[in-house]
């Protein structure tokens, strides 16, 4: 079943105008939930905000944003205070400029969604921008308001819709260089190399999505699907702590021993 839109607005490159719909490209719908109970009565636990301080309950109406400025001094903000930053991004979708689309370090992406034409009427137009990149090699950057938040948006074709990624802001991409920096660049061995190469060469597969399942999840729903029929799942055996490896590696040797066993395992 497609997904429903959750934004409908406009997308708009110069005096080109269409009207498009937006909906999450990921879910999380079908991951295992829990509530928190009481073991006591079995009923379900209620989460409240409390007076740090007076340990009393905060009424909904009496809660407000606080911007902290020193040790418990903060600066109040009222909730038309912060509706006033918002801008004018709510509804449309403006391309303010295009980049080649392999210029965006995947660092800056954050959150995907599809987007797609809302009326027939503008599917000609909507098309002729998503063609228009495609054969450019180009991705839109525009700026929209998402989550209370005026965010850049990348926007890239995809099949026949597009799909608009919210960017990260510049301060929340840390500089590489601060963690990278320390590491040595002395020439790597050419026949290490060679043989790593094997091992990629060996490895190599087609992208599939159960390469991402969740193990995790799906055990769980076995002990979840054993309880409601009133029996008990039997126990997994733990699972033994991986010795740590040596510190003094030959790295040479064990290449070649992971090449081997990699062979002996595809022809098992």
């Amino acid at each position: 079943m497609a997904p429903r839109s959750f934004w409908k607005g406009y997308l708009k490159l110069s005096l080109v105008t269409c009207p498009v719909a937006m909906m999450p490209a990921t879910s999380e719908y079908e991951k295992v939930r829990f509530h928190t109970l009481n073991a006591k009565t079995g009923s379900r636990v209620v989460s409240r905000y409390v007076d740090a301080v007076s340990g009393e309950p905060v009424d909904e109406d009496d809660e407000v944003k606080g911007y902290p400025r020193g040790e418990n001094d903060f600066v109040l903000l009222e909730d038309e205070e912060l509706d006033a930053v918002e801008l004018e991004s709510t509804r449309t979708i403006d391309i303010e400029m295009f980049v080649p689309a392999d210029s965006i370090d995947w660092v800056w992406y954050d959150t995907p969604h599809f987007l797609t034409p809302d009326d027939p009427v503008g599917e000609e137009a909507f098309s002729v921008i998503r063609d228009a990149m495609e054969t450019t090699g180009k991705v839109g950057i525009a700026r929209l308001v998402l989550y209370r938040r005026e965010r850049a948006v990348m926007i890239e074709p995809r099949g026949q819709g597009m799909v608009v990624w919210t960017l990260r802001y510049g301060d929340e991409v840390r500089d590489s260089r601060d963690s990278f920096g320390a590491i040595g660049d002395a020439p790597v061995d050419p026949e290490l190399m060679k043989l790593v190469l094997r091992l990629i060469d060996k490895r190599t597969e087609r992208w599939s999505p159960a390469m991402v399942g969740d193990p995790v999840q799906a055990r769980l729903l076995d002990i979840i699907a054993a309880k409601t029929k009133g029996r008990k799942r039997a126990a997994r055996p733990k699972p033994k702590a991986a010795e740590p490896p040596s510190n003094v590696v030959n790295i040479m040797d064990a290449l070649k021993r992971s090449i081997a066993s990699d062979s002996k395992a595809r022809r098992r």
